[in-house]
């Protein structure tokens, strides 16, 4: 049966109708559609661009689709209704199409150095065997591949890049041949200097970006993820590891306390900033509004353009169409207008996904 939903439709501000018929959007009244919500305001559905539906709390790979399901589920029932895996140990593709899954942006398996990683969740190679894996992963995925930019060198006791920056040019040219963008996991300064230059598609994190990268961000329209929620336990990470790398320690701590003023001249700048949670392992699911006003509140983003990196433009980016003609059927209404009050978002009205009413 085809729905009808009225309100005051974001980001166009106006009250519309829209009739949802299967999957997709129309804006031709539909005879005998049920009205399941009238009055509100509505928002395309929200989405997480840095999530693991593949990595279960702790930080181990899922037992199977059941448990990425229910992950997906927790994030789904918060309104977020499109989200990007950056990187999972345990392949789901059967997901892709399943009605009571968020839309899927996949990239397949963490691409690593060995040993400098987690346990068990990349796939580890050495710099002769990075733009072969490259492709593979981008086969894996279905358009996004992961790297690991930089991670702890015991040896050193400090971040220290993955590979030589040629080495990670020539992974990303191989990804990009082979159809895929390539999202970066990095924290130091050397590491996204170097990526950032090398024409990666999207930063995660970001901690160590200076004035020169943003520019250059802005300059090629790259994106910035920061996953805030993530980089508040920096604090945590430094305090286990004082006592055997004390270096590190400082480091991350000094990461962590400048990282809003970071995103915030990132957002001054230009540079395309879209929410992202990092959820799985350590990060609860279904957070996307708590990073959002995050990204308010400490980042200095005005409400419209958090709004903007956590819905209609996210799901544009992730290639998902909004709420036009055609469009698809995924949306989130609120009681109240999320502009004036970012802490609407935690307490939706009403959640429908690909057409069905999901709550």
């Amino acid at each position: 049966m085809a729905l009808h939903v009225r309100g005051v439709v974001l980001p166009d501000d106006e009250v519309r109708d829209l009739w949802l018929v299967g999957d997709r959007v129309t804006l031709q009244p539909v005879p005998g559609a049920e009205t399941v919500a009238d009055g509100g305001f509505v928002l395309p559905g929200l989405v997480d661009a840095h999530c693991h539906i593949g990595i279960a709390r702790g930080g181990a790979p899922v037992g199977g689709l059941d448990e990425a399901r229910a992950l997906a589920s927790a994030d789904r029932d918060a309104g977020v209704l499109a989200i990007r895996d950056a990187g999972s140990p345990y392949p789901y593709p059967e997901l892709d199409d399943d009605p009571d899954v968020p839309r899927l942006a996949r990239a397949g398996r963490h691409v690593a150095p060995p040993r400098r990683y987690l346990r068990g969740l990349g796939v580890e190679v050495t710099a002769d065997e990075l733009p072969t894996e490259a492709a593979r992963q981008a086969a894996a995925g279905n358009g996004w591949i992961k790297l690991v930019g930089d991670w702890i060198d015991r040896n050193t006791g400090d971040l220290a890049p993955g590979w030589d920056p040629a080495d990670m040019a020539a992974a990303i040219k191989s990804a990009h041949e082979a159809g895929a963008r390539v999202a970066v996991h990095t924290f130091a300064e050397e590491s996204v200097a170097a990526l950032v230059r090398a024409g990666v598609d999207s930063v995660e994190h970001g901690t160590g970006l200076s004035d020169d990268d943003i520019a250059e961000m802005a300059r090629r329209g790259t994106a910035l993820v920061p996953t805030m929620i993530n980089i508040e336990t920096f604090g945590t990470i430094a305090a286990q590891a004082d006592g055997k790398f004390p270096e590190y320690a400082r480091h991350m701590r000094a990461l962590g306390d400048r990282f809003p003023t970071v995103v915030a001249a990132a957002y001054e700048a230009g540079v395309p900033i879209y929410v992202g949670t990092d959820a799985g392992g350590g990060i609860n699911h279904g957070l996307a509004a708590q990073e959002m006003l995050r990204l308010h509140e400490r980042a200095g983003m005005p409400a419209h353009d958090v709004l903007r990196a956590g819905s209609w433009g996210a799901r544009e980016w992730l290639g998902f169409p909004g709420l036009v003609e055609g469009g698809l059927a995924d949306l989130v209404v609120y009681d109240a207008d999320p502009r004036r009050d970012l802490r609407v978002l935690v307490a939706p009205r009403r959640i429908i996904l690909r057409g069905r009413v999901v709550a």
